[in-house]
């Protein structure tokens, strides 16, 4: 990953640059911000910079062994260090035994999207953490002298889910640091990270991305035109991310569409013999395609919502869906809007725990039925 890999954060980069340039390195360095901004891009990007042998007009050259070996996640002395879940069964407790599925993640997702992370966990509900286990086999690793370059650099991905337990382990590390070692964190909420290592960090704060920007972005990456790329930018309110799950849901929208339609229209008529056949159809889409359904139906309903309460700037419709929101949005009303949302999100999760599909839709088609009378 080079700097250039990343767009904007332009004064973000020339400070990191600055701080190697300098040969000013902090032993912990915390880059917190909103998701979706790049920040463990710019993360993996410094690190590249550090190590590289040419360095070349503020960036790293990309043709280097040891950039080479960034470009591959296999460069020796870089650590990754990132929220897991513990798999008994399968004696899964590190990291490292998460590492190919980690690079992985690291190819799709150079954003970083924590959902495709839990996806890739296979336990949706579950909460990964950095265990204390964790923190011992860093020590472990760090007790050794770099192998190819002056610093040995630990990337950590979301901190802020260490356990307390690792935490305080870490903070021993943090105190009294090796000198060929680097931290660089990664923070989404840097609230919740233990006060005294925050304390310990030298923190740069990586702001969301513009509209306009991430709407660039999209059109260099995808063929669509301004108006549709500046419209799913508003939507992903500065995360790239999120714009680039819009993107991948557009593809499906015509058909989530019909379907929410669907629901919405046999609902309000109590229709229950037809929203038993719309259960089944709707499971058919398979685990992750009814995810993303789910998803689609709290923005549409988030989309209702605005339109009802006359905010039509706030918008991120298109032409096909606002013609059916003209007359569906009254039903979306402060009254209900947030149960329903509580009710799609719970049955997104229970999809996502390999619950029955059919059972888990129809019993959202009857509670829908109930709410949309409010």
């Amino acid at each position: 990953m080079r700097f250039a890999d990343i767009p904007g954060h332009e004064e973000v980069k020339e400070r990191l640059r600055s701080l190697a340039d300098t040969d000013r390195i902090p032993h912990a360095l915390l880059l917190e911000g909103p998701a979706g901004t790049g920040k463990f891009a710019l993360a993996r990007a410094f690190a590249q910079y550090v190590h590289c042998q040419n360095r070349t007009n503020g960036d790293s050259c990309g043709r280097c062994p040891a950039c080479q070996q960034h470009q591959t996640f296999n460069h020796i002395d870089t650590i990754f260090c990132f929220p897991i879940i513990k798999n008994q069964k399968k004696k899964l407790s590190l990291c490292d035994d998460y590492l190919p599925e980690f690079r992985d993640q690291m190819q799709q997702s150079p954003f970083m999207d924590y959902d495709q992370w839990l996806l890739k966990l296979d336990n949706i509900n579950a909460q990964p953490v950095i265990y204390v286990d964790e923190a011992a086999e860093l020590t472990r690793k760090l007790s050794f002298t770099s192998h190819s370059s002056r610093y040995k650099i630990v990337l950590m991905w979301l901190p802020e889910k260490m356990r307390e337990e690792a935490a305080n382990k870490l903070l021993k590390i943090l105190e009294e640091p090796h000198s060929d070692t680097i931290f660089v964190l990664a923070s989404d909420n840097s609230r919740q990270i233990l006060g005294t290592i925050y304390s310990r960090t030298q923190r740069i704060i990586v702001k969301r991305y513009p509209d306009q920007l991430v709407a660039q972005y999209l059109t260099s990456q995808f063929p669509m035109d301004e108006a549709e790329a500046l419209q799913t930018a508003r939507l992903a309110e500065g995360s790239l991310t999120e714009a680039l799950r819009l993107i991948s849901l557009s593809k499906e929208r015509t058909k989530y569409l019909d379907l929410f339609k669907e629901l919405m229209r046999k609902a309000y008529t109590r229709n229950v013999g037809d929203l038993k056949k719309w259960a089944a159809d709707t499971a058919e889409l398979g685990r992750e395609r009814e995810m993303g359904f789910l998803e689609y139906c709290s923005r549409m309903l988030r989309e209702n919502f605005i339109l009802n309460l006359r905010q039509p700037s706030l918008l991120g419709m298109d032409q096909e869906e606002y013609q059916f929101s003209q007359k569906f949005s009254p039903f979306i009303n402060e009254r209900n809007v947030l149960r329903l949302f509580d009710q799609f999100n719970k049955a997104r999760n229970d999809i996502a725990a390999n619950a029955n599909a059919k059972l888990v839709n129809f019993d959202l088609s009857l509670k829908t039925i109930l709410l949309l009378k409010n």
